[in-house]
């Protein structure tokens, strides 16, 4: 039986499945990226959303190549990106659903007045305009300097294990002494 360090240590690279299996026990958030390049809204759900730098600030975003929204995303200037809170699974999960028209009712959504489409129900979002798309693996990331951005208090949605799930505080205790 191989052990985790053996493993760990193995030079032989990584398959998919180990890969998918690692990352389904990382907790991350999510959120939903908008967009608009002229051919109507094209959104999806990502938990690549990182902060890169403060001045300027800057997110970056991957997105698969192979992805319906990736040519809209391609020819974008801008994008939004949707915070969701912990009541924000459904809508999270319809915007990771692949075939359908994800701005069509329910959702509830309107216009920046730059443009963009936003979700009215996110917990908060940035605007940011896309400054890189580099070309990685079977994927694009995507870097956008952010504009303008707006919140509200809420509890965070995180994917985790494949599912949605949300956190709250916790309470540390100091050990005596």
């Amino acid at each position: 039986m191989t052990t985790y360090l053996e493993a760990l240590e193995a030079p032989t690279g990584i398959t998919p499945d180990l890969y998918r299996a690692v990352f389904r026990r990382y907790a991350a958030g999510v959120v939903i990226v908008t967009a608009d390049a002229g051919f109507g809204p094209v959104g999806f759900t990502a938990t690549s959303l990182a902060s890169i730098s403060l001045d300027p600030p800057l997110v970056s975003f991957a997105l698969s190549t192979n992805a319906s929204s990736w040519p809209t995303i391609a020819a974008a200037e801008s994008v939004v990106v949707n915070f969701v809170g912990a009541h924000d699974h459904r809508l999270a999960a319809r915007f990771a659903t692949s075939g359908i028209d994800r701005f069509a009712s329910p959702t509830r959504w309107s216009r920046l007045h730059t443009g963009e489409p936003v979700l009215d129900e996110a917990a908060g979002h940035l605007r940011g305009r896309i400054d890189y798309r580099y070309p990685v693996g079977d994927h694009h990331l995507v870097v956008a300097e952010v504009t303008a951005a707006a919140t509200r208090q809420h509890a965070p949605l995180v994917y985790h294990a494949g599912t949605y799930a949300t956190v709250g505080p916790t309470t540390t205790t100091s050990a005596p002494g």
